[in-house]
């Protein structure tokens, strides 16, 4: 009787085994399919001859190359322009940016207008090895064939560079293609770009630019435990890893202005960095810098229509002002008057088109401070762009103020002239100084 249940114990487990695998197998199969499927489905046009080159599809490509950023990505500082080397930090580890330039070993000289389309639109490289996703093909998915084919085309005329991509330091298995294969089954499907009828021409034209070359919701939204986000139309803000900066919420009036400030100060920030309300710094200075200043008036203002029509304006609730300890406010007031108000002004007015306005200053009401602190202790620089050549900046104070003294001096700011925001203290401030000074 004993012998009998054991075997039927052991058979069961067996068939429980064999389904196990069964079911693993099935999962891989489709996890494979779902990244090269397409290879086996779509005819290859790999050794099509490409349209000619022509001296405005070359204009094109440089102005669609720089509306994407890619040259500040793949240039290292000291090395040739595109010829890659970068190291763009991730939580799992650096990952390096690649070569773009003709270089036929180490760059794209081998490569065909549809190797370098399956880059952009399936984020796979020659060949079909898989892209790590800190390449944003999430973004450069919604690109179309023709501006694809364009920036090919000036990157090929190019000078070509002879230097290898330094191999990524992901964390094992992390940069393994079969963990990319699973991440991208997860987290990734391209999105070609489908303009909304509903809308004017220009909406469309800002939408595409946002969600592909602009690729604002890579900064602009937050990122899940395995790096992703919620795709290339959220907007909603988050802290950006690393750079520990905070990308404010594009939806949310109140943290940006976008639905209450007029159409042509949205653009003229958007160009030059600057307008009579806000000024850019921190990563976005490197956006305006390397890529809207280039862009044309035209396509800015799209931008700029497509991201108000997406702000709305935030429900004011109440502010209940805390009383700041009295230490804190007198040190606090001391800081400012030594170090801050001979730019900005003893009632925080700031100087208008150098010094920013602190009182009523959307950064100084955020209730993430982190940007804040990150200004005081590294200083704020905006980008030289055509519309504002010579920016004025702020000096760093990381060597000069310690913890208590930045926190007190913050938490003066948010409390004066009207301003109504919550207290920072030094062991936020001290946080964000150890995680920047990784």
């Amino acid at each position: 009787m004993n012998a009998s249940v054991n075997h039927s114990r052991s058979k069961l487990l067996r068939n429980a085994g064999r389904l196990l695998l069964a079911g693993i197998a099935l999962l891989a199969a489709a996890v494979v399919w779902d990244n090269w499927g397409d290879l086996l489905t779509s005819p290859s046009t790999a050794s099509a001859q490409p349209n000619p080159t022509t001296p405005g599809t070359l204009q094109r490509g440089l102005y669609l190359v720089q509306a994407g950023n890619c040259i500040a990505c793949h240039s290292d500082r000291g090395r040739p322009q595109l010829a890659g080397g970068r190291a763009i930090e991730t939580p799992f580890g650096p990952v390096y940016s690649s070569n773009l330039t003709p270089d036929p070993d180490t760059g794209l000289g081998r490569w065909s207008p549809q190797d370098f389309w399956q880059a952009l639109h399936h984020g796979r490289s020659r060949g079909g090895r898989l892209l790590t996703p800190a390449f944003p093909y999430e973004h450069t998915s919604v690109i179309t064939r023709e501006d694809s084919d364009a920036m090919f085309a000036w990157l090929q005329s190019q000078s070509a560079v002879q230097q290898a991509q330094p191999p990524h330091g992901l964390t094992w298995p992390l940069g393994t293609q079969a963990a990319l294969a699973v991440w991208r089954s997860l987290f990734f499907s391209p999105a070609p770009f489908a303009p909304d009828a509903r809308q004017s021409a220009e909406w469309n034209r800002g939408a595409y630019l946002v969600q592909s070359l602009g690729h604002c919701a890579a900064c602009h939204s937050q990122r899940n435990a395995l790096g992703a986000t919620a795709g290339v139309s959220d907007l909603s803000g988050g802290l950006m890893p690393i750079v520990n900066w905070y990308a404010p919420d594009l939806t949310n009036d109140r943290e940006t202005g976008l639905a209450s400030t007029p159409l042509p100060e949205v653009v003229r920030l958007l160009r030059t960095g600057i307008n009579g309300q806000a000024h850019t710094s921190g990563p976005m200075s490197e956006v305006v810098q390397h890529s809207l200043q280039h862009l044309s008036n035209a396509d800015v203002q799209a931008m700029a229509v497509y991201l108000k029509s997406r702000a709305h304006p935030a429900a004011v609730s109440p502010v209940q002002p805390k009383r700041i300890p009295s230490t804190v406010a007198e040190r606090g007031l001391k800081v400012y008057d030594r170090h801050c108000a001979t730019c900005h002004g003893e009632q925080g007015q700031g100087a208008p088109g150098i010094y920013p306005a602190l009182a009523g200053n959307r950064v100084v009401l955020l209730g993430e401070p982190t940007n804040l602190v990150q200004a005081l202790l590294y200083g704020g620089y905006g980008p030289a762009t055509a519309g504002h050549p010579r920016p004025y900046g702020m000096p760093p104070f990381v060597l000069e103020l310690d913890d208590r003294d930045i926190a007190a001096v913050l938490t003066h700011l948010r409390s004066q002239w009207g301003n109504q925001a919550g207290e920072v203290t030094p062991l936020q401030v001290n946080r964000i100084r150890a995680a920047s000074a990784q």
